[in-house]
């Protein structure tokens, strides 16, 4: 079987092509997405959306007008962090579907899984196919430089 690096290039692409439209995808369905926690004597309801901002407090008495100022803060606290904490087990939840993303495209760029790119079998080495486009980088043939500017502390 003779090797065509441009059909393996193709497939390679669509395969890229088609994980940025799942996350395209995902990423639009977390920014419409919320978590509400309400306290367990039902006085407070927070609302929060994707990044964790406050997008509503509900109350549902008026007992938080009796409270201790320190009380209804420590109250309101809990409650933000607890709908902060659902609405982040949500989003991990969501990209839990991207694992093994990389190694898809790996194996699709490079014809190697990860476990063989360690024994160093088969495939083709994607930094050797890379090699000529980083070679053409600015500043590619100089050494980088890796220390650092000493602090002044006069």
């Amino acid at each position: 079987m003779e090797f065509s690096f441009e059909e393996h290039l193709a497939r390679a692409m669509a395969s890229l092509e088609e994980q940025q439209a799942r996350m395209a995808a995902m990423t639009r369905e977390l920014q419409a997405s919320s978590a509400s926690v309400t306290t367990k004597d039902r006085l407070v309801t927070a609302k929060v959306g994707a990044q964790g901002q406050v997008l509503a407090l509900t109350f549902h008495t008026t007992a938080y007008q009796e409270m201790a100022p320190a009380h209804l803060a420590a109250v309101l606290k809990d409650v933000l962090n607890e709908a902060q904490a659902r609405m982040g087990e949500q989003v991990a939840t969501a990209m839990r579907s991207f694992d093994g993303v990389g190694e898809s495209l790996r194996l699709a760029f490079t014809g190697e899984r990860e476990d063989e790119l360690l024994s160093g079998s088969g495939g083709m080495d994607l930094d050797a196919l890379l090699a000529p486009l980083t070679a053409m980088r600015p500043g590619a043939g100089e050494a980088r430089r890796t220390d650092k500017q000493e602090e002044f502390n006069g």
